[in-house]
């Protein structure tokens, strides 16, 4: 094998390997823990670079683990979808063993990466893999309900990044996890309105009432003004530690409100391109709302 199918066998497994952990995802995801932990350390906590940089590769393989046994399990179902359908496990480039094992042994890495900044941090890692494999994988051509399933390990990153700074879930965390689960309901809703007759071919519910109507436009609504006044808490000063200033709570409502109008665009207008606009204003949303929420406590 001469240098040039050396490199080509490389980029052609990195390829494959980003595509079977969903890197895109996987990254937005360790960008939640790692803001989580900018959040959490203090002087009693001190910073460690050390832990930020275990917390990142440890929440990788985590999210990436759960990517394939995700693929793995849904192997028949993704090759139906248009947009799934050239993922390595249903188009054949990676076998089911090979995924298998590896993630296997991401899980294992993962776990004990995160084991090693505290048990807490690992306890919470693997219960999302859990929680994501198990269970809200083969809910999602049984019922509706496999979001409200799903925001529960999706939820768990920004959390996760405090409990590794502090080795304490308490109101904080908890506040931190209650942003994210109510952000994943208009998420998930919107890419399953846009992909609504691609999820149809693999028989998935991830409509509330499984259809595209104003009900469902109206869920998104109300779950949208519960993220808001989550996202809000923290200026109360009744979430402990978790602080926000009151221009930053200002800033904070406008991103708000700018995701809030385009599900009441959503609402008037029922249609794709709309729902995809929120999709991705909820995408800028929470990754705006974390980096508010850091910048503000080293202003302070």
């Amino acid at each position: 094998m001469d240098t040039t199918e050396k490199t080509i066998s490389v980029k052609s497994l990195f390829a494959d390997f980003t595509a079977i952990t969903k890197a895109r995802l996987a990254v937005s995801v360790v960008f939640s823990s790692m803001a989580g932990y900018l959040l959490g350390f203090s002087d009693i906590h001190p910073f460690s670079w050390l832990t930020f940089i275990l917390l990142g590769i440890g929440g990788y393989c985590m999210v990436g683990a759960s990517n394939v046994f995700n693929q793995i399990i849904e192997k028949d179902l993704d090759s139906l979808m248009d947009r799934t359908k050239n993922r390595p496990v249903p188009s054949g480039k990676i076998s089911v063993k090979n995924a298998f094992w590896l993630g296997c042994l991401l899980t294992v890495l993962g776990i004990g990466i995160l084991y090693a900044i505290n048990p807490k941090t690992a306890m919470f890692g693997a219960i999302s893999i859990f929680l994501y494999t198990s269970v809200y994988t083969p809910l999602k051509t049984k019922t509706p309900l496999a979001v409200f399933v799903g925001a529960f390990p999706g939820a768990i990153p920004f959390m996760l990044g405090w409990v590794a700074a502090t080795n304490n879930f308490g109101i904080e965390a908890g506040t931190l996890f209650m942003i994210q689960f109510f952000w994943q309901f208009p998420h998930f809703w919107a890419i399953g309105w846009f992909l609504y007759d691609d999820y149809k071919k693999a028989g998935f519910f991830m409509l509330p009432t499984k259809k595209k109507d104003k009900k469902t436009a109206l869920y998104t609504i109300l779950y949208t003004v519960w993220l808001i006044l989550a996202s809000l808490l923290p200026v109360t000063g009744f979430t402990g530690e978790l602080k926000l200033s009151y221009i930053s709570a200002g800033v904070v409502l406008l991103v708000g409100l700018w995701m809030l109008v385009y599900a009441i665009k959503l609402y008037k207008k029922m249609d794709g391109p709309t729902a995809r606009k929120l999709m991705l204003v909820s995408v800028s949303y929470i990754s705006l709302l974390q980096v508010i929420y850091v910048l503000d406590k080293f202003i302070r």
